[in-house]
């Protein structure tokens, strides 16, 4: 039998309240993440999207998790692109090795049963 823990993040973000502040990049001032950028640039790992309630909501995995992060904000091909504003904590942790990413975003999607999550969750 092969023993998987879950991996502490490495960084948490919350949403915060950013109404009437304009010195914030537009994702920022629309999703309310204003520290989105302290992911790091080139590192890679998975990231995991959280709602007010902590229940997780996404996971996935990235080469370059900031780029991934940003995207799933602003691309219409998102797979929460109909969830954005519940968003409100993004959890990162870094895994450079891809199969160990791989491991990882099966693992938790099916741990604790992510909402939208469906190309990989074997508990429905």
């Amino acid at each position: 039998m092969i023993k998987i823990e879950l991996p502490q993040p490495d960084l948490t973000i919350v949403k915060k309240n950013t109404e009437g502040d304009r010195s914030e990049a537009a994702i920022a001032r629309e999703y309310g993440f204003i520290d989105y950028h302290k992911i790091a640039r080139d590192k890679g790992g998975i990231y995991m999207y959280y709602d007010a309630q902590d229940e997780l909501m996404f996971v996935g995995k990235a080469r370059k998790l900031r780029m991934r992060v940003r995207k799933s904000f602003e691309d219409a091909a998102s797979p929460i692109k109909l969830h954005r504003d519940d968003v409100y904590k993004i959890e990162v942790c870094y895994v450079e090795d891809p199969m160990e990413r791989e491991i990882y975003e099966t693992y938790i999607i099916n741990t604790l049963k992510s909402k939208y999550n469906i190309d990989k969750a074997f508990f429905r």
